[in-house]
């Protein structure tokens, strides 16, 4: 029985390993796709596709959808699209690889949100793990003359906004089906997108093999999929496994970037990183898994003696 239960989580965390490679796989999809097609038409066939698939795995549920339901699930499409909006628009100036890390420290972002919004102050975790991304950012962003590019701006109000869905998701899934607020904030976040394409970038005449490879892979792998097996796997593995191996996602974002884009990789970029990597960790998990491993020792020590 134990082996079986250790099948399972090791089946779980590899699992989530590869949600955590799609959706780094993701910002070198989105960077090579803006060589043929506009950050909105992008967003705007990506949730499509997205929605569309997701209605039809979840129908039954779908067909349940009620006013709270449309409610909820436009609030969070509506801070969905925003963010996807600035970090579409923003990795046409800086590379997938920085933008992979600066885009997650929404993990950062979201306790310091909620002191604004419902006045619960952050805790020494999230202080320590907000100074670390701080030190981070400025080591990925900051150049000689002390100014961040356009890209690297943009990043990190997209991820302000991201931190902002993830409040809004807390807040309305406590009482509606998760899944059907996703299909809802799928559809907003496409019906956004196409208003904005159709003003503002110019009409879409052809859409390129390469183009459609990439949005078919956004929404099939990068979203339906890794949605999928990330919900089913955190059933099987504890929140603190699942949390450090989905913050992987940056690390593939800026790997991935290197070996399919070709992009630099400087001393003080990965120092950078590390320094986001450690800040996620500490705001995701707020160390746990090594205080456990110190209760396990402690708990054994006093067993021999």
């Amino acid at each position: 029985m134990v082996k079986v239960e250790k099948r399972k989580n090791l089946i779980a965390d590899l699992s989530l390993l590869l949600v955590a490679m799609l959706w780094g796989g993701g910002f070198v999809v989105v960077k090579d796709a803006l060589n043929s097609i506009t950050p909105f038409y992008i967003m705007a066939m990506r949730f499509s596709l997205s929605f569309l698939l997701m209605c039809l795995v979840f129908w039954k549920k779908v067909k349940k959808i009620s006013k709270k339901d449309l409610i909820g699930g436009s609030v969070i499409g509506i801070f969905l699209f925003l963010a996807f909006a600035f970090q579409t628009i923003g990795i046409q100036y800086t590379t997938a690889g920085k933008q992979a890390f600066l885009t997650a420290i929404y993990v950062v972002e979201v306790p310091f949100l909620c002191w604004i919004v419902i006045k619960k102050k952050p805790d020494n975790y999230s202080i320590a793990a907000a100074f670390l991304a701080f030190l981070g950012i400025g080591m990925l962003t900051m150049h000689g003359n002390l100014k961040i590019n356009l890209g690297d701006a943009l990043t990190l109000v997209c991820s302000v906004f991201f931190a902002a869905q993830i409040i809004a998701i807390g807040f309305y899934a406590e009482k509606l089906d998760p899944i059907v607020l996703t299909v809802i904030q799928f559809g907003v976040a496409a019906i956004l997108s196409y208003i904005f394409a159709l003003i503002f970038e110019p009409k879409l005449s052809y859409l390129s093999t390469d183009a459609m490879l990439s949005i078919v892979y956004l929404s099939v792998f990068s979203t339906l999929i890794a949605f999928l097996v990330q919900n089913i796997a955190q059933k099987y593995t504890s929140s603190t496994h699942a949390a450090i191996i989905l913050s992987l996602e940056s690390f593939f974002g800026c790997l991935f970037g290197v070996i399919f884009l070709g992009e630099e990789l400087t001393v003080k970029i990965i120092i950078g990183c590390v320094f986001i990597f450690l800040s996620i960790i500490t705001a995701e998990t707020r160390w746990d898994f090594f205080k456990k491993k110190q209760k396990n020792l402690e708990s054994e020590n006093a067993v021999n003696e």
